[in-house]
């Protein structure tokens, strides 16, 4: 009887406090268009062909879901812990409140009762702060809200707009950010855990608090069975789950550089509203493929690091005596050295030639012995440099190899590049603008001007082409020499790769072997103004490649995105494509906005002729068969594999470029900061077997076909000819050693001086 007369004193208490703010405030009230025409904040998702999500940039993560869209399970977890009588109410629970009064007796601020109608208006128009007018506002404006929507409305925008962490809003986001599914698959387990979110995501997120949030999982699970929404089993069922979540590892699709591109081409065309409007783009990229180039280049250059002298550890701690104390201290060090992927960081606890110890952020001690020790052998030596040595209280890399065993590494100071393109339509199918994008946001596919170096001489090969030369032609591949007065400048005197001459050969051979002298005769004779204009038909820039002989070595500049350009003209039958990164553009409702239409190959893209494709595809098929990159074709087992490798003088570039029919695909390897790479390492060494990975698994399902040859050429003896140069006419053998050009002006010797010194 007593709680009767306070629940009906209470209720008149809240009715004539109501009715004076409604009096006094109502008026007051912000306008809720913002609701009843609710737009979130959607960000823009940039997407691969297959479907899968590569990256989203925007300040709220969103995927807008319609109340019918979102599984019921879900709706009655939050309705259980949140608002068990959200349907019965007119957007204030009045019992809620006067409990919550009671609570407050003595005390100077308003706690709970809060409906889902009340946390919408206050998540939309007012503070977090918790005072009585607060609360007043609050009920006001449920009440003008539960006159203006429907309950599902509501719902829906409660269940869009919500904060769950993560920079997640929104269930349907949180579900893909938690546990990397779409919100229509998840359990009774995980619909619990997500609806712990609201009150406190920070407190109850199971990836930074997953004790307090299966509590609070365990809790929302009971009062899912106490209101009827699931039966004994479910929740018998429910409780038992073990839940998994994504790892950072998880959530990285490692698309970052093209990702980057995307972005920039979107907010080109959108502006700011690029992050807002829930804008998908999807790439022309499948998601299988771009993870595999990246593997792909990662291993290159891990590989190549572990040839390099050990640079020391990464930091020196000092480690407490008490065990008690060390993980805490541990722990401590390695989160300022973050994980690179695969590349671990640890903490050593003991150290000697022949074995280390070490801990990981995780907890786990490794021992590393044998070949694993090896990348490290200068820092594990007593009689190496004090500041590269390894001792306890050094924080190294580890890297776990395939077998299981550990391996000290390092950060790799060397950078990479991959970016394979359709020569048909130029869709880009994998970009990797570097190593790592957290490290450096370079984008070297297409910002990093280099020297391609032997990789550029089939332009050369091509333009000769034109002027007479044929695969048979012989050139002497012998000394040369040109002397200051030549020049203009200082004495060059040009080497082959190996240090060897091997006298007249054919050009089949000489460009399999990749002879220099034999490029530079070649270029002599057809004239490098002639050569500098045919490479423009490629997409490269005369400007870049200035007149001088030293561009049959390949000294001028080029990106690798030029470079799969020019070499997609030799794989298509000589046209010129541009790249197409974006496939197709839609808004959040799924209206295609823009779409790539179809390209063709016609008479208007074309660059060359299609007998020059193919023989200069004759020639590059032979260098991937008998050359420099014999590898392709021994490793793949297929003939129909074309390119050529890359070193530029002093060892400072390392490039492979190579294609099959549909897929040509370029490798680059260089510090930014140009250095030798090593006496012995090479475009075939570093760069073609990051290529071979790629590629072995781009073609696995593509059927074998070489290029056939087109009308205007003929086949003599083996070896393919221009029509008109079968027989004896043409250039048959090349000696123009005297037909030396005259010596640079004075403006051209700055700028020949500097290319020789590059």
């Amino acid at each position: 009887m007593w709680l009767g007369g306070l629940a009906l004193g209470g209720t008149l208490a809240v009715a004539l406090l109501l009715a004076l703010g409604l009096a006094m405030a109502y008026p007051n009230l912000p306008d809720i268009s913002g609701l009843t025409d609710y737009r979130p904040k959607l960000p823009l998702r940039v997407l691969s062909s297959d479907g899968v999500v590569l990256a989203e940039f925007g300040e709220e993560r969103r995927s807008y879901q319609p109340i019918k869209e979102i599984p019921k399970v879900m709706q009655d977890a939050i309705l259980a812990i949140e608002d068990a009588r959200f349907y019965q109410h007119g957007g204030v629970d009045y019992l809620g409140v006067i409990r919550a009064g009671l609570a407050n007796v003595g005390e100077a601020r308003s706690q709970g009762a809060s409906t889902i109608t009340m946390q919408v208006a206050r998540n939309f128009y007012l503070s977090t702060e918790k005072t009585m007018t607060r609360k007043i506002y609050e009920i006001l404006l449920a009440l003008k809200i539960e006159s203006a929507l429907s309950k599902e409305q509501i719902l829906e925008i409660y269940m869009n707009q919500i904060f769950l962490g993560h920079r997640a809003y929104g269930f349907a986001a949180a579900s893909e950010v938690y546990f990397g599914k779409p919100l229509k698959d998840i359990t009774v387990a995980e619909a619990a855990m997500l609806a712990g979110l609201p009150k406190a995501p920070s407190a109850y997120n199971p990836i930074n608090n997953p004790r307090r949030a299966r509590i609070r999982q365990q809790y929302i699970i009971d009062r899912m069975l106490e209101n009827g929404y699931i039966t004994e089993e479910q929740h018998a069922q429910a409780k038992a789950q073990v839940l998994r979540y994504r790892t950072v590892a998880d959530t990285s699709s490692h698309a970052e550089y093209v990702a980057e591109a995307a972005r920039q081409l979107i907010f080109n065309q959108y502006g700011d509203e690029t992050y807002s409007r829930g804008l998908d783009v999807y790439l022309t990229l499948r998601h299988d493929e771009q993870m595999t180039a990246y593997r792909a280049l990662r291993r290159g250059i891990m590989d190549y690091e572990r040839r390099q002298v050990y640079r020391g550890p990464e930091a020196y701690i000092d480690l407490p005596a008490d065990p008690k104390d060390m993980d805490v201290r541990i722990a401590e060090a390695l989160a300022d050295h973050p994980a690179n992927d695969e590349l671990l960081a640890a903490a050593v606890l003991e150290a000697d030639p022949k074995k280390v110890v070490a801990v990981l952020q995780s907890g786990e001690s490794l021992t590393i012995t044998g070949e694993g020790l090896k990348p490290a052998t200068s820092g594990l030596s007593e009689r190496g440099n004090p500041k590269t040595r390894i001792r306890r209280g050094a924080i190294i890399r580890v890297l776990k190899l395939p077998k299981g065993d550990w391996s000290i590494t390092q950060l790799p100071e060397v950078e990479g590049a991959f970016v394979a393109m359709d020569p048909r339509d130029g869709r880009i199918r994998a970009m990797v603008g570097g190593f790592d994008y957290n490290k450096n946001k370079f984008n070297h596919v297409t910002q990093a001007w280099r020297q391609p170096g032997s990789s550029f001489k089939p332009f050369i090969y091509s333009a000769a082409l034109e002027k007479g030369f044929t695969p048979a032609t012989v050139v002497n591949d012998a000394p040369l020499f040109f002397d200051a007065t030549t020049t203009g400048s200082q004495p060059w005197e040009p080497k082959n790769y190996d240090g060897t001459f091997d006298g007249p050969l054919p050009l089949r051979k000489a460009l399999a072997k990749s002879k220099n002298m034999v490029s530079i005769r070649v270029l002599q004779s057809i004239g490098v103004h002639y050569a500098q204009d045919w490479i423009t038909h490629f997409g490269f820039e005369a400007d870049k490649h200035p007149a001088y002989l030293t561009m049959a070595l390949g000294a001028g500049s080029v990106t690798p995105m030029q470079m799969a350009q020019g070499y997609a003209v030799f794989a298509n039958g000589g046209h010129r494509v541009s790249p197409q990164l974006v496939a197709k553009l839609t808004d959040n409702k799924g209206r295609v906005l823009f779409e790539a239409p179809p390209r063709t190959l016609g008479e208007d893209s074309r660059a060359i002729e299609p007998r020059n494709a193919f023989l200069m595809s004759s020639l590059l098929q032979e260098v991937t068969r008998s050359g420099t990159a014999a590898k392709a074709q021994a490793q793949l087992k297929r003939p129909d594999i074309y390119g050529k490798t890359g070193t530029t003088n002093d060892s400072m570039d390392a490039w492979f470029a190579g294609y099959q029919q549909s897929l040509v695909a370029v490798v680059w390897i260089g510090y930014d900061q140009p250095r030798k790479l090593g006496d012995r390492e090479t475009g075939g060494g570093l760069s073609l077997p990051v290529w071979i990975e790629f590629m072995g698994f781009a073609l696995k399902n593509t059927p074998v076909a070489e290029i056939s040859p087109p009308e205007g050429v003929v086949q003599v003896n083996g070896e393919w000819f221009y029509d008109e140069f079968s027989g004896n006419s043409g250039v048959r053998a090349l000696s123009n050693d005297a037909n030396i050009p005259p010596p640079a002006s004075d403006e051209e010797k700055k700028s020949i001086l500097d290319l020789f010194r590059r």
